[in-house]
This record gives C-alpha cells, structure tokens and sequence, in this order.
C-alpha cells in the first residue's frame, strides 16, 4: 500500500489553526531553543512582525501532524533607484524524525513558486553556508557577493558580521527582477526588516 503524501496548508500566520500552530512553535523551539515562558503560558502566538504579513506554509500528513513548516515573510524594498515586492523564507524546520525524506526540500520549493504565483519580484533569504546546496536543489541560486543588512536603519543588523557564516540566496521572478539582477550581485542590499525579524 502506497503511503500518501503529506499534504502543503497555507495560512496567514494569525489564522494558522491553533491545533496546528502549536506543533510548529514546538518544532521551532527544537531548532532554536529560547528561554522558558512564564509557567502555564503556552507560546504559541506570532513569531513573526506583523508588518511583514507572514504566511505559514504547512506540510501536513493524513494523522494532522506538521511534519515540515516555514513562513514567507514580504516587504518592499528600495534597491539601486527600483522598487520592489520582495518575499523572504524564515524558520524553515522539518520534525527531526522525518528528515532526510525530502519534505523540507519540497516545502522549500512549493514556498519558492507560492512567491512566484504571489506577484513577488523576487525571492531573497540568507542561510547558512552549509545549506546552500539544499536551497540550490529547491530551485533557489546563491548571489554571489551579496550582503543582506537587517534589522533597521538605526540599528543595521549584517549577514557578513564576525561569527556568521552566511550566503545570500535569490529567485528572481518579474521582468524588471530579472533586468536588474546583476545590481544584486557583490553589494549591500539594504533589507531592514526590523528588529523581530533580523535577517528574516
């Protein structure tokens, strides 16, 4: 008997069922652990700024269970006198026992043509230099040279800052994305997401 396939919810982050919501703020705690809330409080509302319209993507099996997730996160963004919709990936988890199995290469994928169906210019997230291969296999291309800067104007927040060892990934969908992609190339892209959502 074939196994059927986990099936891929969409949601805005706020309308996530809480049945749901709740397994995926587990999984990113397991992933990125922060310190305990207060006793009896159940953390499971927004991980993300509001301002960024967050859309939780979902690879959901047949039992309810949410065995990949990740959210889109969108702005506009001023580069090099155009402007642009903009879509990043964040918290990108797959439940520890189903790795390996290709869910979160297909979530990663599915979320890279939702941004493409969604009227995004382009597709642009910073991950770290290991899992470059990952992303490049979902349909995603490293820019070369490329320095996304987080955070705020105020209080800029850099992927090439000591410590990190990141590459800026990218998809570029529009035509005007795709006539101006060389001025993404070996330059600071000025992203400024804000102070929850650093780097996305």
């Amino acid at each position: 008997m074939n196994e059927v396939e986990p099936r891929i919810r969409c949601f805005p982050e706020p309308a996530t069922p809480p049945e749901l919501r709740v397994q995926v703020v587990e999984l990113q705690d397991q992933a990125w652990p922060l310190p305990e809330p207060a006793e009896g409080v159940a953390a499971i509302g927004p991980s993300h700024d509001p301002a960024l319209r967050p859309l939780s993507m979902l690879l959901v099996d047949d039992d309810g269970v949410v065995v990949a997730a990740l959210d889109i996160l969108a702005k506009e963004l001023a580069h090099t006198g155009g402007h642009f919709a903009v879509g990043g990936l964040s918290t990108v988890v797959t439940r520890p026992a189903a790795r390996g199995q290709g869910h979160g290469r297909r979530l990663v994928a599915a979320a890279r043509e939702e941004m493409l169906a969604g009227g995004f210019d382009l597709g642009l997230f910073t991950c770290d230099r290991p899992l470059r291969a990952f992303y490049e296999q979902a349909g995603w291309e490293v820019l070369p040279g490329a320095v996304l800067i987080g955070g705020t104007r105020a209080a800029p927040f850099r992927s090439d800052r000591p410590g990190f060892d990141k590459v800026t990934m990218a998809s570029f969908f529009s035509a005007d994305a795709i006539r101006a992609r060389a001025s993404f190339e070996h330059c600071d892209i000025e992203l400024y997401p804000g102070e929850i959502d650093k780097l996305w």
